[in-house]
């Protein structure tokens, strides 16, 4: 198969995307359209669970969102006032039915349907217990270890089990959770992962980010807060914090790639945050060029703000083709290599002649950007200099983001010279982890008390690693395998 998406490959993946209304007569459209808003979080899969005061209705499915929700009739069965929807990039788990979210289970209190964005650094070890005590699993997600731990919970209330299955949990994890009572909303104790409430008429929303507020026309309520549990049911919505204060360590790379340019993250806009981003980097590593082009379209608000900064112009030099669908054409070596242009083509008129400064979100593997600067090459570029919007990426993430093995990180093995050679630039900087913080409107990075977790730069990881430090990988964790 050939695949349509060749840069992809070399990008940190979204993680996913969670969304919970309560309280609205059109639930699950309210959540579809939610979903599409978060569909640059995962795009492997996605799933909705409604409930309307008797019954759980559920559609999951491979694939977009508008693949398993544009249809009026899934709409419509999906009866209720209450609904939870998630999209997937596998993270833990391959790529399966059995992994699609949101999971659903009948317990002692009623029904659960449960999905969270995030990652379990411990997931294989609770795994273990799990089986020992004889629980029987039908996934490989981390999502269903919190299952099997609320249906083992000895406590008396569903809000009481959920708080007593997350005390054990690493990691990090934003997750939304349905049931017969209403709808619940938890954030780890760390805030690594976002969730936002919301506000729609008398009805409440949860998501993974604001963006997913505005389709639909709510208010932006606030932040849930690191370590908060919020319960909303017919009576309101209750707020509480069960588990240990700690001090709060968003993934900074929510502001520089993943989050959509229209989001708001702790009260910062994410698009004039890549902005600065952009400014700073060209305060600490300005080059003598004609242009600044982004590669489209994680790249453009730091070339804006670059290009700004330096008093250069801002050009389209590379375009992209937001139409690329999945083909299934068994390709020569030729194709192949043509197969890269489907996305991106460069935009010739601007480039010939030109001395380029090339901006970009990240460098993970290299191949992304040595295929980029050679087709500004062929297209006539005189001179690429290359300027990156993060710190170079040295350290894999085991918080939710699909990362390659350090091994695999050119950043991990190479110089930023030898890294330059290797891409075949004249330059090539990133921003540094003092300037990224400055950006982000701290003086430096306090190496005792960051202000957010960047562990992919520094290999400060704020949560313990424990399968990763026991040599234990999650994803293989079954013999069996599944067609969808």
């Amino acid at each position: 198969m050939l695949t349509t998406r060749p840069f992809d490959d070399d990008k940190l993946h979204e993680e996913c995307g969670v969304f919970g209304v309560y309280g609205h007569p059109e639930a699950a459209a309210l959540a579809a359209l939610g979903l599409h808003a978060l569909q640059h979080r995962g795009q492997e899969a996605a799933g909705i669970v409604a409930y309307d005061g008797e019954q759980f209705h559920a559609h999951r499915g491979m694939g977009h969102v508008g693949e398993n929700f544009s249809s009026k009739d899934v709409i419509e069965r999906l009866k209720g006032y209450s609904a939870i929807g998630h999209v997937r990039y596998a993270t833990t788990g391959e790529v399966a039915m059995r992994n699609v979210q949101p999971l659903f289970a009948d317990f002692e209190f009623g029904g659960l349907a449960i999905c969270h964005n995030g990652n379990l650094t411990n997931s294989y070890h609770l795994r273990r217990q799990l089986v020992r005590r004889g629980s029987l699993l039908q996934s490989t997600s981390d999502t269903e270890v919190i299952v099997h731990l609320i249906a083992t919970s000895l406590k008396d209330t569903v809000e009481e089990r959920v708080v007593d299955a997350l005390r054990p949990l690493e990691g990090a994890y934003s997750l939304v959770a349905l049931t017969q009572q209403g709808l619940i909303g938890v954030r780890d104790p760390l805030g690594v992962r976002p969730l936002v409430l919301g506000k729609l008429g008398d009805g409440w929303i949860l998501a993974s980010e604001s963006c997913a507020l505005d389709i639909i026309g709510a208010t932006f309520e606030r932040d849930i807060e690191p370590g908060e549990l919020v319960m909303i049911d017919r009576h309101g919505i209750k707020s509480r914090k069960p588990f240990e204060p700690k001090r709060k360590r968003l993934c900074v790379f929510e502001y520089i790639y993943f989050a959509r340019p229209d989001s708001v993250m702790d009260g910062v806009g994410i698009y004039d945050a890549r902005k600065r981003i952009g400014a700073e980097l060209a305060r600490e590593s300005p080059v003598a060029a004609d242009i600044v082009v982004p590669v489209p379209d994680s790249g453009v608000p730091s070339a804006i703000g670059y290009a700004a900064e330096c008093g250069l112009p801002f050009e389209l030099g590379i375009i992209r083709n937001h139409y690329v669908g999945r083909t299934f054409i068994e390709p020569t070596d030729q194709i192949r290599h043509l197969g890269v242009k489907l996305k991106h083509s460069v935009n010739r008129g601007q480039i010939e002649g030109k001395r380029v400064i090339l901006v970009d979100d990240s460098i993970v593997r290299g191949t992304t950007s040595t295929k980029i600067v050679a087709m500004l090459r062929a297209a006539g570029a005189a001179e690429v200099h290359m300027r990156i919007s993060s710190p170079p990426t040295s350290n894999s993430c085991f918080y939710g983001i699909a990362t390659p093995d350090r091994d695999h990180l050119l950043a991990s093995h190479m110089s930023v010279d030898e890294m330059a050679r290797h891409i075949g630039v004249e330059s090539l900087a990133f921003i540094s982890i003092d300037g990224l913080y400055r950006a982000m409107g701290e003086a430096k990075r306090d190496p005792a008390a960051p202000k957010f977790c960047d562990a992919c730069f520094t290999g400060d990881y704020p949560v313990p690693l424990i399968d990763h430090e026991a040599g234990q990988v999650s994803t293989q964790l079954s013999l069996l395998t599944e067609t969808a």
